[in-house]
């Protein structure tokens, strides 16, 4: 096993190596239906396998099985073995794998998303496949928006159509996931900046159904009016709140639940969330991994899991992105900074 750059600091009885490195901004995760561990590597236009078919905790390889994308940021495997892409205007949809698992046709479904501001679409079906959800980000800090799909989880027929509103109020929602054996749409957040170091939390927030809203623009975190677009003094009537707050600036991104890992309790029933890290905060805060704790469907503080891409001294080294479960038990992290993929083992 090849250990990090730097140290990385786990709870006792977990371990840490790269998987693979030499990677140019790799973003969200997927296991495909091989097995093997996917991501969208952004800074090359490209979604590479990183099989592991010796099963030695090493990546055989970077594998391109469809490149030419547009900034590409998280894809999505069907049932069928098909591949959905996001790019920030468009989702397209991948078939015909050829022998070498690369995919000879290629069509949109999904056009003409609305672009600027954020710029990453995340991408994930409900159970049956009947839907297919895709989160997107405001254009902007704070505003009131033109465009009604902006800060908002998108739901749509698989073939793209009947496009409608299932979320709202979610500035950045990078992270979505089910939790499992529910339909409950957990999404990460990011809340607004420009308010200081502490304000608002960045959050977790989750819909037990269609049609909420999490507040953004006026409100923030369920109970914080915005000092610019929350001046009504209703302003967080009829907000949902979240299910879990956390340090502000922290910038949540991919989150993924521990079920299906070989980690002890709590950690196989709990959340883990990818910190990004801040940007504007004077002292910088993030660039980690952290568990939340769920019990009976309800979820307790946010802790650090995985430390260190922030050293004691201040220099950032690594940018954690996506969480993802593989199929050997282990959790999977995406650095866009450092360019690789880290596999966190129970020893």
């Amino acid at each position: 096993m090849v250990a990090p750059t730097n140290p990385i600091s786990l709870p006792a009885g977990f371990g840490i190596s790269v998987f693979q490195s030499k990677l140019t901004g790799p973003r969200m995760l997927t296991i495909g239906p091989d097995g093997a561990i996917y991501t969208a590597e952004r800074g090359e236009d490209r979604i590479v396998r990183l099989p592991d078919r010796n099963a030695d905790g090493l990546a055989d390889g970077v594998e391109v099985i469809a490149d030419g994308f547009d900034s590409p940021s998280s894809m999505i495997f069907d049932q069928a073995g098909n591949l959905y892409v996001a790019e920030t205007t468009k989702v397209i949809k991948l078939t015909q794998p050829d022998a070498e698992g690369k995919y000879t046709q290629r069509q949109t479904i999904i056009d003409g998303l609305p672009d600027g501001g954020h710029s990453t679409r995340t991408l994930l079906f409900n159970a049956d496949e009947s839907k297919l959800y895709v989160a997107i980000g405001s254009s902007c800090n704070v505003c009131d928006e033109d465009d009604e799909r902006r800060a908002a989880v998108m739901e749509y027929d698989p073939d793209g159509s009947n496009g409608r509103i299932y979320a709202k109020g979610l500035r950045n929602a990078v992270g979505i996931t089910w939790r499992p054996g529910s339909n409950e749409l957990w999404a990460t957040n990011n809340g607004r900046d420009m308010l200081g170091d502490d304000q608002p939390p960045e959050t977790v927030n989750v819909a037990t159904s269609d049609g909420l809203d999490f507040g953004w623009p006026r409100c923030h975190s369920g109970r914080i009016a915005d000092p610019e677009f929350g001046k009504a003094a209703n302003a967080c009537e009829g907000v949902t709140p979240p299910a879990v707050e956390m340090q502000a600036h922290s910038a949540p991104l991919g989150l993924a639940f521990g079920n299906g890992s070989n980690f002890p309790e709590p950690y196989q029933s709990g959340l883990f969330v990818a910190f990004h890290g801040s940007w504007n905060r004077s002292t910088p805060t993030g660039y980690k991994v952290v568990f939340v704790p769920i019990t009976d469907g309800k979820a307790g503080n946010a802790q650090d899991f995985a430390t260190g891409w922030l050293t004691d001294a201040g220099a950032v080294w690594g940018r954690p992105v996506d969480v993802i479960v593989g199929r050997d038990g282990s959790l999977y992290i995406s650095d866009d900074a450092g360019g690789a993929i880290y596999r966190v083992f129970a020893k």
